[in-house]
């Protein structure tokens, strides 16, 4: 059976630092809504209130645009190994881009990873679990180092070339404000 909390607790922290992949939706009164797995070292539980994210460079900036138009955020955690459990953290968010204001702050608690652009800080609003009995066993079979290497390869400056060319607006329109924040 599903149960809400108004925190995270210390059962929750311990079962969110298992989890090898986490899912991000966010989506604006009008946009799309989207969807993103995420993994790699890139999440920190700051509290039982707070939750802090580092998002590495993709394909897309759809979680940008849509925080700085309505901040609301759901992460999703499915245990995949062991006991069965989905636990959702719903609550608002806002993103630090890569030079503003606490972004040395926020880096800083995440190992270094090419391609770094913004940190999501999230105050948490509630917490849901629920069974996750239908959610299939799967073995990890280890990170991909695809996105880090390709990063390393571009370099720096061929990162921000590649916000400026394909992270500047969300599929919808809406600007992500990378490049101007980024400076």
């Amino acid at each position: 059976m599903g149960q809400r909390f108004a925190e995270l607790s210390a059962r929750h922290v311990e079962f969110i630092a298992r989890q090898r992949i986490f899912f991000v939706g966010t989506a604006t009164a009008d946009s799309r809504v989207n969807v993103s797995p995420k993994g790699m070292d890139s999440l920190r539980v700051l509290g039982n209130m707070r939750i802090a994210w580092l998002n590495v460079t993709g394909s897309g900036n759809e979680t940008a645009a849509h925080v700085q138009q309505l901040a609301r955020m759901t992460l999703m955690f499915a245990a995949f190994e062991g006991p069965p459990l989905i636990l959702r953290v719903y609550g608002t968010a806002k993103v630090v881009h890569h030079g503003e204001p606490g972004w040395n702050e926020l880096r800083s608690l995440f190992p270094p990873l090419p391609g770094a652009r913004q940190v999501f800080d999230m105050t948490v609003e509630l917490v849901q679990t629920s069974c996750g009995m239908a959610v299939p066993l799967y073995d990890h079979a280890g990170d991909r180092e695809l996105l880090n290497d390709w990063a390393r390869k571009k370099g720096e400056q061929g990162v921000r070339r590649y916000w400026e060319e394909r992270n500047t607006a969300s599929i919808d329109g809406l600007p992500t404000n990378i490049v101007a924040k980024a400076g």
